[in-house]
């Protein structure tokens, strides 16, 4: 394996888990990075880490603050037993590399003749283009400096990554994340991975959603085109809601159909248009349906994980004079949802900007400076068991509104159940214990989020159309 010394350093056994014991059965596969529930080998490896971070005084006021920590549990034929990587997001006090934590990828604080060089010639020049192509040229050379394996040993750098992606140019901050870190220690040392977690310890980063102590995805934005490269090689799990995306659009029906448009009932777990999974869509069942249809058919969308109402356009007049009632604030939507706290108000508006998370999609964020104006009208309908049934009226439509404005403490501060994206683990679902049922065919983590009913004008008829499909979230 290489420096014997140097290694074990970064090895932490996992004692109780013995190669090839009963509690011991590792993962078949190993973890999807992007959506995943932690192994028990993963659990424990971080409830180590996490013991061990509580004994570092120093580090605690940082921590409190906010910081992303990783495992990753590896074994070799060699070894007797497991062993968990431990990894940091960035900096911690100050440095990237800290004793029992794998090292960076690329380790830019140690002393780089040529990037302290040129640096400082660059922060001696006057502002203009020849400062700006000089910096983004400093950039790029850094960018190439960064490495990465997969499991069949091949390399490539961040440059060659991101230059398949649509940005092209990696944002701040690629490769110094968690997972890329661990895979990069494990390959280079021979080191097979067994599976990962990773998690949030501290404060939630401004206008964004976090818990402290629970697990998180890898990110999309600086991450995903990372590990697609880096996990080549390993078989790793198929990502965990495909197979229940397709069953439940068979759901999927009609409620409402005449010449210019229809409606449907769409379940959640099923897309509202066409994704990057192999998985059935609202758009692509229709399509398939009616194939006479011209034109955009979507008006609007529905979360993946949200159930209810949408409204079908068959051609593009039809689609544009709905397009311009929701502009308008003329189409009048209700969704119910089951909320993870008591809602004091019985009844109130929520006005509170959102933008999306550039560094983390698809997940939104509260942006007092940058978002777009977001609104949402709310009515408490019953308080029961430490949870809140409550109607809500949107009168914006941006992303993930309901489940921000539910979620955020500038909103009500109580997430929806079921929300994976924005509620804690122990609330995104509903315990055996409740007096208030699972969903009808629901799954772990389905979000209780409900498009019940919705009012608009027909655009050929001008008759005003209502359309409903109960839920039964309370009884």
């Amino acid at each position: 394996m290489g420096n014997e010394e140097s290694i074990n350093k970064y090895l932490h056994p996992l004692d109780s888990f013995p190669l090839g014991g009963i509690k011991g059965e590792p993962p078949p596969r190993f973890t999807y990075p992007f959506l995943y529930t932690p192994h028990p080998f993963a659990i424990k490896a971080s409830e180590e880490l996490k013991s061990y971070l509580r004994g570092k005084q120093e580090w605690q006021e940082e921590i409190s603050r906010g910081k992303m920590f990783g495992v990753l549990v590896v074994n070799t034929p060699q070894l007797s037993t497991f062993f968990a990587l431990w990894a940091f997001s960035g900096l911690l006090d100050g440095s990237n590399t800290q004793e029992g934590f794998v090292p960076p990828v690329f380790d830019l604080q140690k002393e780089n003749e040529y990037f302290q060089q040129e640096d400082a010639i660059i922060s001696r020049m006057p502002d203009g283009e020849e400062k700006s192509n000089r910096s983004r040229a400093l950039q790029m050379w850094l960018f190439r400096q960064f490495n990465f394996l997969n499991a069949h040993g091949q390399s490539m750098n961040l440059c060659d990554i991101f230059d398949k992606e649509t940005c092209r140019i990696p944002p701040s901050g690629a490769g110094e994340c968690c997972a890329p870190k661990l895979l990069q220690y494990a390959y280079s040392h021979h080191l097979h991975p067994v599976c990962m977690a990773e998690f949030w310890l501290g404060a939630s980063p401004k206008g964004e959603i976090r818990y402290d102590g629970e697990y998180y995805p890898a990110c999309q934005s600086k991450c995903k085109p990372i590990l697609r490269h880096m996990l080549k090689g390993l078989d790793v799990d198929e990502h965990p809601l495909v197979p229940m995306m397709r069953e439940k659009a068979k759901e999927m029906r009609v409620i409402y159909d005449d010449e210019y448009l229809l409606a449907v009932f769409k379940p959640a777990g099923m897309l509202a248009v066409r994704g990057n999974v192999d998985a059935p869509s609202v758009e692509s069942v229709i399509q398939e349906t009616y194939p006479d249809v011209s034109g955009p058919l979507i008006v609007h969308r529905l979360d993946m994980d949200t159930s209810g109402i949408m409204i079908i356009a068959k051609n593009k007049d039809i689609h544009k004079a709905l397009q311009i009632q929701f502009y308008k604030h003329e189409i009048r939507k209700r969704y119910i949802a089951l909320l993870d706290g008591i809602v004091k108000d019985d009844k109130g508006i929520i006005s509170l900007p959102l933008s999306p998370n550039a560094l983390d999609r698809p997940r939104q964020m509260v942006n007092h400076e940058h978002g777009k104006e977001a609104i949402t009208e709310y009515e408490v309908l019953e308080r029961k068991n430490g949870r809140t049934l409550i109607a809500f009226y949107p009168l914006t439509g941006r992303t993930h509104q309901l489940r921000v404005h539910a979620a955020s403490e500038e909103g009500l501060g109580c997430p929806i159940i079921g929300d994976r994206l924005y509620a804690r683990t122990t609330t995104s679902q509903l315990s055996s214990s409740c007096s208030l049922p699972l969903r009808e065919g629901s799954g772990v983590g389905s979000l209780f989020l409900h498009a019940e009913s919705i009012d608009f004008t027909h655009p050929m008829t001008s008759e005003r159309i209502h359309l409903e499909v109960p839920t039964d979230f309370s009884r």
